[in-house]
């Protein structure tokens, strides 16, 4: 097994923030080691969409994707966002290089489906999505690469991907170069026992403790596909998974971040 490698996804509130998301990015900046950074799109989408007349459609949290918004989310996501995140990197001197599922080949997905409902061009990985060739040689270049969330199917079309989901399959395929940790960072200080009380982190998550919270219904409903990623990726060869507040991502290293997920 190789060196460490840290993938963290920053998401929620923070990418609206823009002095939350600079107070992130410089610790990310500082954060030692090989690392990758994967990055939501937050609500500067749906702002932009409004502002051009397209209209945002969302089923259960997931966003409908048709051609017009593909083309505001590829803007934001992979343009607007993407590069000033790269910018500030380099303004706290990490050497970021932005990218999105088409740049390298690096992640291939396929259009969800239709069941019952049409998400429109929303991308889905598979197991071998991820070409971990690519990714490699940006890492050992001593660049650290900055994903968007959109993907392409090898077949000429862009696909909104979630997150979540790019960075997880990141992790497990790098798992098998590197000893890689997935870091969740949003908002909250954690997985929370009291979803009103920010400070009821439950430190360490093992699975059947969290199948347990599940069923007691202590876990928070959104917090619980975001979870079953967590030690979906734990089982597949990731080292460990943690969740916690963008802004204390400084405590990563000093082992005291968040929620720590453990197969066992």
């Amino acid at each position: 097994m190789g060196s460490v490698l840290n993938i963290i996804k920053i998401g929620g509130n923070v990418i609206d923030d823009k002095e939350q998301l600079q107070n992130f990015l410089e610790k990310f900046a500082a954060l030692q080691g090989k690392k990758i950074l994967v990055h939501g799109g937050g609500k500067i989408a749906t702002r932009i969409a409004a502002g051009l007349g397209i209209e945002a459609k969302m089923v259960d949290g997931r966003r409908i994707t048709d051609e017009s918004m593909l083309d505001v989310v590829t803007m934001v996501y992979a343009g607007l966002t993407n590069k000033n995140i790269v910018a500030s990197l380099q303004k706290f001197g990490c050497d970021g290089l932005g990218v999105s599922g088409a740049d390298g080949n690096t992640i291939k997905a396929i259009k969800r489906p239709v069941k019952d409902i049409d998400y429109g061009y929303v991308g889905d990985i598979l197991v071998d999505s991820v070409n971990t060739s690519s990714v490699k040689k940006f890492l050992e270049a001593g660049f650290i690469p900055v994903f968007s969330a959109i993907t392409h199917n090898g077949l000429g079309q862009l696909l909104n991907t979630n997150a979540d989901t790019i960075a997880a399959a990141l992790a497990i395929s790098l798992s098998r170069i590197y000893e890689t940790r997935l870091i969740y960072c949003f908002e909250k200080n954690g997985v929370l026992r009291d979803i009103q009380d920010q400070h009821s982190v439950i430190k360490k998550l093992k699975k059947q403790d969290f199948e347990l919270l599940k069923k007691e219904g202590a876990i928070f409903e959104g917090m619980i596909p975001k979870l079953e990623n967590a030690f979906q990726a734990i089982d597949k060869g990731v080292k460990n998974v943690f969740i916690g507040n963008a802004l204390n991502l400084h405590l990563y290293q000093q082992g005291e971040f968040g929620t720590c997920l453990m197969s066992k």
